[in-house]
């Protein structure tokens, strides 16, 4: 592959006998839970390309190689695989890291974004050319714009204009035939399978055309954190989950609950309630005086202040950061944690409620985010992206636990806490099945990695041999992240990337040759 690449121009090509290799890869590690296996599972190279014809090169040097891709932007990988597998697969890391231009066109209220510019980048950029336009995404500035919308990319905007991948009006996608795709030559199908389908799944995303969307001059934005007993943190987060949801568009209230968390100047249980308004401080006030007045109105201390200056106070920068720190992509306070999530459909009755904080409040290294929906995202129907929790779910939950490399030891401890903590969880959540979002990666969920005999889906040939279907085993978790737009995913994959060039342990599969025997006439029903 090295010859190949070097044959096309790319320079920038780091492999495992480079004594730069360890380095290259892991600038970007994010979760530090996937350093070390980053020197045992590693790629068998990192490529950084730095222009469209050095990603098109990327990718067809690899496929000549018969590697697998692994398309990395911001390294915020859940399960850390943009960079690393669980399999004895080899694989190339394609670093989108040099490709981070933003390119804003404020007249016309859109931008080109290459996918390898961070969200703090993507904002800054937008800020400058235009202090009343904004980007409809998530709040930590660190993280890869590519792999960010190909997920969905929920944020404190999306009650008022969606996820990010709603306001993605077209896109330049590089395919396994090195072709450089835009929205008419890649299709309606595929085009709507890259606004949530999952990254590192399609092709390789070079840039996004974004919608940019309207914002005042001042918006109100505070932090509070309430502290108690049990009892009193459940009562509060009780009357949250009945008011958050149904508040105007323009208001985002979110809930942290935890007994460790930052906001609190004691250990102990207790909520951060994080609040964001798209208008005055005044305004803000009197809604929350009418809807949520338990949330203590005489010390809530709302601050104005612009778009960008309010994407800095909730951008978990180091006290006194700037809009310029933005676009500084190295996270500062990396650390080991394992993730897990849920959406909820109706309130959880306050006896339970209660006994899941008493349930959290005896781990103080773990804490949930409770996002609230409505709003916009009432208005989207559910297959009008892969993404599908819309209408009907009245929040989200993301279930952490971290730690320090000082008591990694004791990792499997607190992942199976983590873990007994989701079970508790189950009956209060969506089922049939239980939901989760795909940014939010969890590999517990399944792995379409390693097909086995044993494996639980054989599907019966033609000539009524068991074989392997990977669609069918992949959907005990796809189905949790799309529920049945799952199935129009797999087809649009089979459009793309029938070879699956580009995959991972929760990737879309197509539908394979192997399997044609009997799907040739099943997959128009797929």
């Amino acid at each position: 592959m090295t010859s190949c690449l070097a044959a096309a121009g790319v320079r920038n090509v780091t492999t495992r006998r480079s004594p730069a290799y360890a380095a290259a890869l892991a600038f970007s590690v994010q979760n530090l839970r996937f350093a070390a296996a980053c020197a045992h599972h590693g790629p068998a190279a990192v490529v950084v390309p730095a222009s469209l014809a050095e990603l098109r090169a990327a990718v067809l040097c690899a496929r000549e190689a018969r590697l697998v891709v692994r398309l990395r932007s911001g390294g915020h990988s859940y399960e850390g695989l943009s960079y690393t597998t669980d399999d004895a697969g080899g694989f190339v890391v394609i670093d989108l890291v040099a490709l981070d231009r933003v390119r804003v066109d404020a007249g016309a209220r859109t931008a080109w974004v290459q996918s390898g510019a961070t969200l703090g980048q993507v904002y800054h950029a937008v800020a400058a050319s235009n202090k009343t336009l904004a980007f409809s995404a998530g709040s930590c500035p660190t993280v890869g714009s590519g792999g960010h919308i190909a997920g969905g990319g929920f944020g404190l905007l999306s009650r008022k204009y969606g996820l990010a991948a709603d306001n993605v009006i077209d896109a330049l996608l590089v395919d396994a035939d090195g072709r450089v795709l835009d929205r008419d030559g890649m299709g309606e199908e595929v085009f709507w399978a890259i606004r949530g389908g999952g990254g590192g799944t399609w092709g390789a995303v070079y840039a996004w055309r974004i919608k940019l969307s309207p914002v005042p001059e001042r918006v109100t934005v505070f932090v509070v954190n309430r502290p108690g007993t049990v009892e009193s943190v459940a009562r509060l987060v009780s009357t949250w989950q009945h008011v958050a949801p149904w508040l105007p568009d323009e208001f985002y209230l979110s809930a942290f609950v935890g007994a460790g968390l930052p906001e609190s100047d004691r250990t102990g249980i207790s909520v951060t309630f994080k609040g964001f308004y798209l208008g005055r401080s005044h305004e803000a006030l009197e809604i929350l005086s009418a809807r949520f007045p338990e949330i203590g109105l005489s010390d809530l201390n709302p601050r104005e202040m612009s778009w960008i200056d309010s994407v800095v106070f909730f951008s978990g920068l180091p006290k006194g950061s700037t809009t310029s720190d933005l676009t500084d992509r190295v996270l500062h306070d990396k650390n080991y944690f394992k993730a897990k999530s849920d959406f909820v459909r109706r309130p959880t009755p306050f006896g339970e409620l209660e006994g899941a904080i008493s349930f959290l409040s005896k781990q103080p290294k773990a804490y949930v985010i409770l996002d609230p929906y409505g709003g916009a995202m009432d208005r989207i129907a559910a297959g009008d992206l892969p993404f599908p929790h819309r209408k009907g779910n009245i929040h989200g939950i993301q279930h952490l636990i971290a730690w320090t490399a000082d008591d990694d030891d004791h990792r499997e401890e607190y992942m199976d806490w983590l873990r007994r903590f989701y079970d508790f969880m189950g009956a209060y959540v969506s089922n049939g099945p239980r939901t989760a979002y795909i940014n939010y990666l969890d590999l517990d969920l399944g792995t379409n990695n390693n097909p086995s005999p044993a494996h639980p889906h054989p599907i019966i040939g033609d000539d009524g041999s068991p074989f392997y279907s990977e669609v069918e085993a992949s959907r005990t978790w796809g189905e949790r992240y799309f529920l049945s737009n799952y199935d129009r995913l797999v087809r649009a994959k089979t459009t793309i990337d029938p070879e699956n060039v580009f995959r991972n342990a929760q990737s879309i599969p197509p539908l394979f040759v192997g399997a044609l025997q009997m799907t040739r006439r099943t997959a128009h029903d797929i």
